[in-house]
């Protein structure tokens, strides 16, 4: 077995210590043949220190397009030629999507919006749109409203918001490449607020941007310093008419190492897979994923790509006997 599978196994695995920039980008370059062991050590990772439970989330667009950062993967932007237009979800439909939402077993509905932050009216249908799910439906809400002040970070710890989502989509030294109407260090500083708010923190990225292997262990190492509670794992779908549209798919296996080795940065985290999976891993790759570190999964579709069929993901998580997390006050 590879000298850095030996260390994870002492380390990572029998003490919970995660791997630093060097050990992840290690398992990152790990030859083929040695691919099935990193996924086994990181599973057993997984059992260890998170348990065989997994948490089931849908998410849903409160404000879809018109959003305008230049963020290179997303037609979401403004800016770009790509067919997504600026549309937004009223209260009953926010109410029913979370009512499908939590009919799959998910405990975490996602209220997102395509925005550099929120504004005064997105603020008000917002707390509208909390109060309404938490009256009809039993299940956690979160939110993805991009930068924040601190008066906003107040307001959603008082609306009930229990997690937050604001991704760095990339490392620090590759973001420039990916996003320049922002910076790497104003998405930190609101991750950072939120944290210190009491809310949980949801962080993760995309993976094939354009980014090199030691980019990727650069972002995991970022990401553990961090310390987020939850981690959502995208591989990038091309979007097109976005500045990355003619980008080429992560291949599988790359996927799969990457999913080892942030299991290894990050031995207590919430792993989740998100967007791009299905093009990237298809079924047996999804199922090799769930078997290699990840523990949560976004069920249905995403912002502006589809998903696999939420009873797949649900049938799969049976046939694994993978127990789908139970909903939670706390989680």
């Amino acid at each position: 077995m590879p000298e850095i599978l030996d260390q994870a196994r002492t380390q990572v695995l029998g003490d919970g210590v995660g791997l630093d920039e060097a050990g992840v980008l290690a398992v990152l370059n790990l030859p083929d043949e040695h691919l099935p062991a990193a996924l086994q050590l990181a599973h057993d990772v997984r059992m260890r220190w998170c348990g065989p439970e997994v948490e089931v989330e849908g998410i849903v667009s409160l404000k879809t397009g018109g959003c305008p950062e230049d963020c290179h993967f997303c037609s979401q932007s403004g800016l770009f030629t790509s067919p997504v237009r600026s549309v937004w979800l009223d209260i009953p439909s926010l109410v029913e999507a979370a009512k499908q939402t939590a009919k799959t077993g998910a405990t975490e509905f996602c209220i997102v919006a395509a925005v550099r932050g929120p504004d005064a009216r997105l603020m008000k249908q917002m707390r509208e749109g909390v109060a309404a799910i938490k009256a009809e439906v039993d299940i956690q809400v979160a939110a993805s409203l991009g930068m924040l002040s601190q008066e906003q970070v107040d307001d959603l710890v008082d609306m009930g918001v229990h997690r937050y989502n604001h991704n760095l989509e990339t490392c620090r030294s590759y973001f420039p490449n990916v996003v320049t109407t922002h910076s790497w260090e104003e998405r930190w500083e609101t991750l950072r607020m939120v944290r210190d708010s009491g809310m949980e923190v949801c962080c993760g990225g995309i993976l094939g941007l354009g980014e090199t292997v030691e980019q990727r262990a650069e972002f995991a190492a970022q990401l553990a310093e961090l310390n987020p509670h939850e981690v959502p794992l995208n591989f990038l779908n091309p979007r097109p008419g976005t500045p990355l549209g003619d980008r080429p798919v992560v291949e599988g296996k790359d996927a799969l190492r990457a999913i080892a080795a942030f299991r290894l940065a990050m031995p207590r985290t919430i792993l989740r897979y998100a967007g791009g999976r299905e093009i990237t891993l298809g079924d047996l790759g999804t199922r090799d994923g769930l078997l290699g570190g990840i523990n949560a999964v976004i069920v249905g579709n995403y912002l502006t790509t589809l998903g696999r069929p939420a009873t797949a993901d649900l049938d799969l998580l049976d046939e694994l006997k993978m127990p789908v997390k139970a909903l939670s006050a706390t989680l």
